[in-house]
Formats: structure tokens, sequence, C-alpha cells
């Protein structure tokens, strides 16, 4: 059941969740309204400052009615498939992992009832995550055991997304070495030297161009939250249709292409790929 609260006086949306949830987290409620979970006047919101006007009402707890894409969206296409580990093709516009128990229309949700069979519920642990709005290869694991196993090798893994931008970068390749961190009131990432930052390395193709825009072929050594989007951001070439670090639009453009792992038990390179669907290249133009 969604709680309930009138507001008394103008504020911002986040600003308004910190002051009336004292018993939840800043990380938990900055989970919550992004996961659609915060409703203003019976719209769902995830804008962090979205304005707040005196007898607007607030209902936190509620979550988002799937799409259409997500209603119909019933089973996942498999990349690879063993005892121990699991590769998929996430579409955008669907979770990895749900961020309420209310909440069925997400990845690993999906892809749990797709190959559980009766009573034998089959048990997945995600390897990593990719935003909502991100397309590509997701990994989950078949024991939390696996996926420790793995993650012990994350570091030295291949991850390799292709993005739209806005724009064209200066150099035709590059390294971004900016550390990240948190930001403290807004649900996104600082991009600069700080106390509470953590390496983060970023580098970067330029794979075609248009007049406004262009195609990159981006890999990272770190695996940050929101790394890609906050350093692209700071180069000064957003990407395409992201609301956070750039300019909304229908459709974000990211998409993880390829994952190489150390295999848990054969302890060989495996590598999961797929390209982007055409609805992505067309944001190019």
């Amino acid at each position: 059941m969604a709680d309930i609260f009138t507001v008394k006086e103008k504020s911002k949306l986040l600003e308004f969740l910190f002051a009336h949830l004292g018993g939840w987290s800043k990380k938990t409620i900055k989970q919550r309204l992004q996961g659609s979970s915060v409703a203003v006047n019976g719209q769902i919101t995830t804008k962090h400052d979205h304005p707040l006007n005196t007898g607007d009402v607030v209902e936190v707890g509620v979550v988002k009615k799937a799409s259409t894409q997500a209603q119909t969206l019933q089973k996942l296409e498999i990349l690879y498939q063993d005892k121990d580990i699991i590769a998929i093709y996430k579409p955008a516009g669907l979770l990895s992992v749900g961020n309420t128990t209310e909440n069925k229309q997400h990845a690993l949700a999906i892809l749990r009832d797709q190959l559980s069979r009766g009573k034998n519920q089959v048990k997945l642990w995600p390897v990593h995550r990719l935003d909502r709005d991100t397309s590509g290869v997701l990994l989950f694991a078949t024991s939390k055991e696996m996926r420790e196993v793995v993650m012990d090798k994350w570091s030295i893994s291949e991850k390799i997304y292709l993005a739209i931008v806005e724009g064209s970068p200066k150099e035709t390749k590059g390294t971004i070495d900016q550390p990240l961190r948190p930001d403290d009131k807004v649900y996104r990432m600082y991009v600069g030297k700080h106390p509470e930052a953590k390496p983060a390395v970023t580098h970067y193709k330029v794979k075609q161009s248009t007049k406004d825009r262009s195609l990159l072929e981006v890999s990272i050594e770190t695996g940050r939250q929101h790394q890609i989007r906050a350093h692209l951001a700071w180069l000064g070439h957003s990407i395409i249709g992201d609301e956070r670090y750039g300019t909304k639009g229908e459709k974000m453009g990211l998409h993880a292409k390829k994952l190489t792992i150390i295999h848990p038990v054969k302890k060989k390179p495996m590598s999961f790929e797929m390209d982007a669907p055409r609805e992505f290249y067309a944001l190019l133009n």
C-alpha cells in the first residue's frame, strides 16, 4: 500500500522525500524514485527536481504500469546458457532487476519464470546491471558462488558499448580518466577529484559521424554507476536521449554490445555479443 503525503509548502520532490521518509536511507529513497515508485497527483515521476506546490499529493510505493512492450514480453533472447552462467539480450526500457518486490517486469523475474518448470523454480544472481534504457548483453549466474567467481575477475573482463552522442569529439579516439562519486542530493554521478571519488576509466573511438551526432565504440576498465553516461557528458558529448546528463529524448543511445569474461568453471575467456537494434542506429540520423 502506498504512503500518501500532502505538500504543505513549495519544494523539490527529492528534498520532500528526504524530509518525510526519515526511516529510509537516502540511497533507498533515490532507488524508489528511479524505480517508478513515486507519484505526484497520480502521475508517476522519476525526476528528483520535480516541483511541488502546496496541496499536491505525493504517493510513495506505487508501481509504474508496464508498457505495452513489457506487458507482451514473456521471453528474453538467450545468447548463451550452461549450468553456471546465462547471457541474455536485454531490450531498452526493461529494468535489469526490480527495485521493489511488487515490480515483476524486469529481466531477472522474466528470465526466472522463463526457465522455471512447475515447482522447480530457477534461482539466478545478476553478475552486473544495465540501466533501464540501455539495451544489450546482460549476464546472470546460477548460484551465488558462481557470481562471486566471475566478479573476482571482473576487473579484467572486456566491456564494449556503442554510444550515439551529441556532436563529434575533436579526437577520433581518446581516454577519459576521471574519478566518479554519487551526488549527495540527486541521483547522478559527479565527475572530478574528491576524497570520496573512485577511479573510473573510459576509452572511446569515433566510428561514424553525421552533421550533429556521432557513433562511438566505448570500452570501460571500471564499471561505476552511470560511468559512460557521466564521462561522455563531461567530455561535452552527452548521449542522445539521456535526460539525466544531457537532453531528453524518446530513446537513449547506449547499447552494451560485447562482454568477455573468464568462465567461472572452464577458466577460459568467453565472449557474448549482440549488435544494437535498428532503432538504435536510427538515432544517428
